[in-house]
C-alpha cells in the first residue's frame, strides 16, 4: 500500500509524566521499521462501514485513510476536548459542584441519572463525562468554568487551534450541538494530545465507576460506553464514543496493537455496534500484517543461516 506521512502537531499539557507520542530524532530507525511493517498491509482488504476513518501510528505514518479531511459532526467525542480544557485550567478537582436546571439538555432532551441537587466533585464529573458520556456532567463543567459557558467554549476553540485542528470548531462541552465538527485527521491530533493527560487516560478507560451524589442515599454505578475495554484482545490507552443523529456512531481510540501504538478514528458509523466492529476489523488487519512480516523475517533468517553453513570435509 502507499504509505503517507501525516505530520501531527502535539501540544503537551500533561498533569504529570506521560509517555511521549511524538517521534524524536532517535526514533528514526523505529519509524522506518514501522513503515516496513505497514508495507505488508493491503488497504483494499480492509472493508469498513464507517463513512470516515483514519488509522495512524505514533510516528505519524498513515495506515488507512477515508474521507479523513471532511468535517463532520462529532457528538460526544467533544468531551475529550472538554476534559483537556478543564485540566489545562488547573481548577480544583476536589471542588464540589451541584447539578442545576441550567445543566439540562433542552436541545435533544437526553436523560440523566444526575438529578437537580446532585453534588459531585469536579474530578468525578470529569470521569463520568469521559467514561459514561454523562451530558449533565459535561454541562456542569462548562457552566462552572471561570467566565461561564461562553468563556469555556472559547477556550475549547483556542485549544483546538493550539493543537493544529484547523478544520474543527466546538459549540458546547457535551457535544450535543451539531456545530461541534471536526475531521478524522484533526481528531487524530486531539486523541494524541489527550494521551498526555494521566486523568484522561484513566477516566476514559474505566469500566466501572461508583459515585454518591445524594446525601443519605446509596451509590450510582456507571459503566463505560466502549464495550471493547472488556475485550482481552484490546489494550486501549484513551477512548471516547459519541452519538447524535447527525453524527452517527463515532469512536476514537489510542491503542497498542502488535506492540505498536495506533490511533483509530471512526466517524458516522451506521448501527450501534458498527464502530466496534470496524475497530476489530482494523485490529485484525494490522495483526495480519505483523504476522506476515514475521513469517518473511523467519524465512530470510533461515535462508541466511543455510547460506552461511560450510560443507564438511
Amino acid at each position: 500500500m502507499r504509505i503517507q506521512i501525516l505530520l501531527i502537531a502535539l501540544i503537551c499539557a500533561s498533569l504529570g509524566p506521560a509517555p511521549s507520542l511524538a517521534a524524536g530524532p532517535g526514533d528514526s530507525h523505529s519509524s522506518q521499521r514501522a513503515l516496513r511493517l505497514w508495507e505488508q498491509l493491503d488497504d483494499r482488504r480492509l472493508k469498513l462501514k464507517s463513512e470516515a476513518a483514519l488509522v495512524v501510528d505514533h510516528f505519524g505514518n498513515t495506515l488507512y485513510a477515508q474521507k479523513d479531511d471532511t468535517p463532520k459532526p462529532i457528538a460526544s467525542l467533544t468531551k475529550l476536548m472538554t476534559a483537556m480544557v478543564i485540566l489545562d485550567a488547573k481548577l480544583p478537582l476536589d471542588e464540589k459542584i451541584e447539578i442545576t436546571k441550567a445543566d439540562r439538555d433542552l436541545l435533544r432532551l437526553t436523560g440523566s441519572r444526575l438529578k437537580y441537587g446532585a453534588r459531585l466533585t469536579r474530578g468525578e464529573l470529569l470521569t463520568l463525562a469521559l467514561m459514561s458520556s454523562e451530558n449533565r456532567a459535561a454541562a456542569a463543567l462548562g457552566r462552572t468554568f471561570p467566565g461561564g459557558m461562553d468563556a469555556f467554549v472559547a477556550a475549547m476553540n483556542r485549544k483546538a487551534r493550539e493543537l493544529g485542528m484547523q478544520n474543527s470548531r466546538f459549540a458546547d462541552p457535551a457535544g450535543l450541538h451539531v456545530e461541534n465538527q471536526s475531521t478524522a485527521a484533526d481528531l487524530a491530533r486531539m486523541v494524541d494530545a489527550a494521551q498526555d493527560y494521566p486523568l484522561i487516560r484513566k477516566a476514559s478507560t474505566n469500566t466501572r465507576y461508583e459515585v454518591r451524589p445524594y446525601k443519605g442515599r446509596g451509590p450510582l454505578v456507571y459503566g463505560n460506553t466502549n464495550r471493547l475495554l472488556k475485550n482481552k484482545n484490546w489494550s486501549i490507552d484513551v477512548s471516547k464514543t459519541g452519538y447524535i443523529m447527525e453524527a452517527g456512531r463515532c469512536l476514537v481510540m489510542k491503542a497498542t496493537i502488535g506492540g505498536e501504538r495506533i490511533a483509530i478514528v471512526l466517524l458516522n458509523s451506521y448501527g450501534k455496534l458498527t464502530p466496534f466492529g470496524d475497530a476489530n476489523r482494523v485490529r485484525k488487519w494490522i495483526e495480519s500484517g505483523i504476522v506476515k512480516q514475521r513469517q518473511q523475517q523467519a524465512a530470510v533468517s533461515k535462508s541466511n543461516a543455510t547460506e552461511t553453513v560450510e560443507p564438511a570435509g
